[in-house]
């Protein structure tokens, strides 16, 4: 009992810590004070952990890995929890995001965004969808092209059970923090120019994560992705 006491200690003040930082970042870079939601990233954390922090007043959670994610789900039916997928999209999993989540980061291509379009299951309405954008042409990582979103944005459009919501990126690494902000800069704009394309609805940011979302609330972030900063370091699932 006092080893999950200090757990769930260390957790609130890592919680609190970030949602005060997040605060602060809003209040330096001008932006609307509560405009930056927090996502917890659960990856690899057990139902327990993400029990104590949802206890703590958390209630979305971000995960990467679909069956991590599901027996997590099942664990945690009785709680309200606004569940956002953000890993890489096979076209066999479809399914189950499309049934099970309440936000999808990750589309990539015009076939995933059609399957997760036909396995939405209708009495749960339009699945949130976010295009991922590879910001750094990094061949190891998903995300179309900037210059691809306009094209594919306007596929997502006529699906009747996704909705638009905005864009999502997981740029390479970089520790100066203009260049951090510079990147994140090229999502805002493209997000601006799908708003004055038309998409009203397409206004969330997903980006920043432990490493840089101080610059990503600087450049227009509303969704910031933690997960190190609140759990601690990567820990190996039993």
């Amino acid at each position: 009992m006092a080893t999950l006491t200090n757990h769930t200690g260390n957790l609130q003040t890592a919680l609190v810590n970030v949602r005060q930082r997040i605060a602060e970042f809003e209040r330096k870079y001008a932006r609307e004070p509560g405009c930056v939601q927090l996502l917890a990233v659960s990856k690899t954390q057990g139902p327990e952990r993400v029990h104590a922090v949802y206890e703590l007043g958390q209630h979305r959670f971000a995960e990467n890995y679909l069956q991590e994610a599901l027996g997590k789900m099942d664990a945690l039916a009785d709680c309200a929890i606004e569940w956002h997928f953000i890993g890489p999209i096979q076209s066999n999993k479809t399914r189950d995001l499309a049934a099970r989540f309440d936000w999808v980061h990750s589309v990539d291509r015009l076939k995933i965004a059609q399957r997760l379009n036909e396995q939405r299951p209708p009495a749960r309405g339009p699945l949130n969808v976010l295009i991922q954008v590879n910001l750094s042409d990094e061949d190891s990582k998903s995300g179309v092209a900037v210059g691809e979103v306009a094209s594919l944005a306007a596929g997502i459009a006529g699906m009747p059970q996704l909705q638009l919501r905005g864009l999502m990126a997981i740029p390479a690494a970089a520790t100066d923090f203009a260049a951090q902000r510079l990147v994140f800069r090229r999502l805002a704009q493209a997000r601006d120019q799908l708003v004055a394309n038309g998409h009203s609805g397409c206004r969330e940011l997903s980006i920043g994560m432990s490493s840089d979302f101080e610059a990503a609330i600087a450049e227009g972030a509303t969704m910031v992705r933690i997960g190190t900063d609140i759990f601690g370091a990567r820990v190996t699932m039993p």
